[in-house]
């Protein structure tokens, strides 16, 4: 059971193969993290295999699955990017991108068969990946006096926080990432040390 700030994606790369009456499909699952890192790997991809016909994909970002893309890249509408995210769906994924890139074999195969063998290709990709669960965290920036160093720090240590980077002089700086659901715990108890002042930095995937 999954928390409300973990999620599951891919490790790494991985690979599947489809064929049907002659064509060739070629199955990429990637985990991803922004829609500029998507384009990257689109470009990369395009151009490694820049002898196939289509390089249809899917995609899904976020904890809250708000942003996903399907594209046919000139495949009948409904044939390829929706059965690629299907797959996506199927497993509960996000943060990730599953590209398919077919090389046509000389025979058509039909919208139903374009639907099995996009969503067989997807399947097969996430069949040989490795699926992990990831936490979502925040990451936070504090600046206090060094009196208060040892107040801090316990308050760090207890609500398992990771110190990304630390300035220590008269006044201290210091960031930090915890995971979103234990935030609001942590930032009720640094709100009580004399002095200190709290910054937002953003929300991260891990």
């Amino acid at each position: 059971m999954l928390s409300e700030d973990s999620y599951k994606t891919v490790s790494s790369l991985s690979q599947g193969i489809y064929k049907e009456k002659g064509s060739r499909f070629v199955a990429l699952a990637y985990p991803v993290n922004s829609e500029d890192e998507i384009k990257d790997q689109l470009t990369k991809w395009r151009k490694e295999y820049h002898d196939a016909q289509h390089h249809c994909y899917a995609f899904r970002l976020g904890k809250d699955h708000q942003v996903y893309r399907v594209n046919d890249d000139g495949e009948p509408s409904g044939s390829a990017g929706r059965p690629i995210y299907g797959q996506i769906l199927s497993n509960d994924l996000t943060n990730i991108l599953i590209v398919v890139i077919r090389y046509f074999g000389g025979t058509k195969l039909g919208i139903p068969g374009l639907i099995k063998a996009y969503k067989t290709a997807a399947k097969e990709a996430l069949d040989q990946a490795t699926i992990v669960e990831k936490t979502i965290n925040v990451r936070v920036e504090i600046r206090y006096d060094y009196l208060a160093m040892n107040e801090v720090m316990k308050t760090l240590k207890d609500d398992s926080a990771t110190i990304l980077n630390q300035v220590f002089d008269n006044n201290c700086k210091l960031t930090f990432s915890i995971r979103r659901t234990r935030l609001d715990k942590i930032l009720s108890r640094l709100q009580k040390i004399n002095g200190i002042s709290i910054k937002f930095e953003g929300i991260f995937y891990s």
